[in-house]
């Protein structure tokens, strides 16, 4: 079956581009048409149900990310009794868990002010901070950029201060 360019969650033809699934190979099998709304609504995670009530719809499709999706936003907007009534294949419901869990591990870095740090941001430190083993204080005002994020820690950020590696803690740093 042939594929069209409107949204295949709520059938709008504005701004329509191919999205891949939160988990996925990088096939259009896996990939799904969405409109810059539900795509803006998606990735932030600030679901309005109004408008994605055209899932009952979309739930249905023959496109298995159509419904690997619609499986996996019924079960953010907590319409359990929605999940219940799909049907998926085992591979399809395997792929929608997949992302459900990942979403649920998705470790976040913020700031001292709680906002949210991603690799390659730079931030200023906000106070003095004695480093430990080197042998210099990182001064407050610091900028620090393109800072990595530890996969072991999330209270801290790597970067480079005065040529030399170091972990900060996120509560003494702020996105610049």
């Amino acid at each position: 079956m042939a594929r069209s360019n409107v949204c295949e969650l709520c059938g709008s033809d504005e701004s329509v581009n191919i999205q891949e699934l939160p988990v996925s190979d990088g096939s259009e099998e896996q990939s799904i048409y969405l409109c810059v709304n539900c795509k803006g609504q998606i990735e932030s995670g600030d679901l309005d149900e109004t408008h994605f009530n055209s899932l009952n719809d979309a739930m249905w499709s023959e496109t298995p990310a159509v419904k690997i999706m619609s499986y996996i936003l019924w079960n953010k907007l907590g319409r359990q009794d929605m999940v219940e009534m799909m049907y998926l294949e085992e591979d399809e419901l395997a792929l929608a868990e997949q992302a459900i869990n990942a979403e649920a591990n998705k470790v976040t870095f913020r700031d001292a002010n709680g906002v949210e740090l991603l690799a390659g941001d730079s931030i200023v430190i906000l106070k003095d901070l004695d480093v430990k083993g080197a042998g210099f204080t990182a001064k407050r005002g610091t900028t620090v950029t393109r800072i990595s994020l530890p996969h072991d820690m999330d209270d801290h950020v790597e970067g480079r201060v005065n040529g030399t590696k170091i972990y900060l803690k996120t509560e003494f740093i702020k996105k610049a």
